[in-house]
């Protein structure tokens, strides 16, 4: 009964190794002269080995468009962070110099926070870009 369970986790891929590589030969050459079984024969062929399977743009869009969501969430919990420490410095007057640091320091967090998250867009799109090279999407304009 074990055994016909499906497990979903997160942890479950589907490895790079189980495909095995393309060959293809390029070039097959037999030289000789002679009867067969006697004589020169030489037996030429050069094989050419894949580098495996093609680059996955999709992928790399969707990983690009992950990161860009976690840029966002650092951006935004900084900011938070920020807004909070500045009505700390109001309401505690004794540590507001603290305060006023801590909400500067989340400020330049959320700065670069969501400047990493305008890096990914920008990642995202240019994966989107080369994927639509690499296979022709073609573009169609109205004007």
């Amino acid at each position: 009964m074990a055994e016909e369970q499906k497990h979903h986790h997160l942890f479950h891929h589907k490895k790079d190794e189980d495909q095995p590589p393309v060959q293809e030969s390029i070039y097959s050459e037999t030289t000789g002269y002679g009867e067969p079984g006697g004589g020169y024969a030489e037996t030429t062929e050069v094989m050419a080995v894949g580098s495996g399977p093609e680059h996955d743009y999709k992928k790399e869009e969707k990983h690009h468009k992950h990161l860009e969501h976690v840029g966002e969430l650092g951006a935004t919990a900084a900011g938070a962070y920020g807004l909070y420490e500045k009505h700390e410095s109001k309401k505690d007057p004794e540590h507001a110099h603290r305060h006023k640091l801590e909400e500067e320091a989340a400020a330049a967090a959320a700065v670069g926070a969501g400047g990493f998250a305008f890096h990914e867009k920008h990642e995202r799109k240019d994966a989107k870009k080369e994927d639509e090279e690499e296979h022709g999407k073609k573009h169609h304009h109205i004007f």
